[in-house]
């Protein structure tokens, strides 16, 4: 029997969309957040990003506390879940989390290129400023965290600029656009939550360079007084760690979905301007 042609598959399907009924469920929610996020004005934006930096903030005094407790960094990154819980209950921003969600919705015609960079600018800023603010309560709170902190930190801040570090940061921008296709996978809010933990688990358990949670654990570090660095090895860290995450949400998750919803990408762009 020959492969079912794509107005074939629209036939069996209980939706009207050129791809199976689960994946133009997912698109349609993936959409429709998209909207939302994509048409915040100024303000909501950058109060949605700096709770989002205070959430992953409380994730990293978990993953901190646990990893000092037990000096394990794979229960460390579950207990890292708690900020990324966070994230996803309470409905905030996180700049990595911006790639596949914003970037389907530019792609279909549902917001404009201009829109996804202020996002990704206010998030990424909100987040930074939030997540500096809670370290510094944090450092000043549990003074018994302190050495951890900058000893974690330190893993990041002085590591060399090299294609291992790279690659950390590449996986870490996959592994997380990954969590978010998860997410907006199902409905099910056990499925989100695993997802989030599994998500976690990977990027803090696993020490993959991550933009904004290993920022994090530096400006805690910074806090002290006693990190062997500075500001300017954060910024040549994070330039780097940037880059590599946006390398790997982009190009390993979020293109291969544009790929694969091309078809419903065209359909979603006629009917924008069917409206205009």
């Amino acid at each position: 029997m020959s492969d079912p042609t794509t107005a074939q598959r629209r036939d069996i399907g209980e939706t009207d969309g050129p791809m199976e009924d689960q994946l133009e469920q997912a698109f349609e929610r993936l959409v429709g957040e998209g909207v939302q996020r994509l048409h915040r004005p100024w303000r909501e934006v950058l109060v949605t990003g700096f709770f989002g930096g205070t959430e992953v903030a409380f994730g990293v005094l978990a993953l901190v506390a646990v990893r000092e407790a037990t000096g394990s960094a794979l229960l460390a990154g579950l207990a890292f879940s708690v900020g990324f819980l966070a994230l996803l209950l309470g409905k905030s921003e996180l700049f990595t989390e911006g790639f596949l969600v914003p970037v389907t919705t530019v792609a279909a015609g549902r917001a404009s290129a201009a829109q996804l960079g202020k996002l990704w600018s206010g998030t990424l800023l909100a987040n930074l400023a939030g997540g500096w603010l809670i370290m510094w309560l944090v450092v000043t709170a549990f003074p018994d965290l302190r050495a951890r902190t900058v000893e974690s930190a330190a893993h990041f801040a002085t590591a060399p600029l090299s294609p291992e570090t790279f690659a950390l940061a590449v996986l870490a921008g996959a592994a997380i656009t990954l969590m978010t296709r998860m997410q907006h996978g199902t409905d099910e809010m056990v499925g989100k939550i695993a997802a989030a933990v599994a998500g976690a688990f990977l990027l803090a358990g696993l020490e993959m360079f991550h933009s904004i949670l290993d920022s994090l654990l530096i400006f805690g570090a910074l806090h002290t007084g006693e990190a062997p660095f500075g500001y300017g090895a954060w910024l040549g860290w994070f330039w780097w760690t940037t880059l590599g995450n946006v390398v790997g949400g982009l190009g390993l998750v979020t293109l291969l979905r544009l790929v694969r919803s091309k078809d419903r990408l065209l359909q979603e762009r006629r009917a924008v301007a069917a409206e205009g």
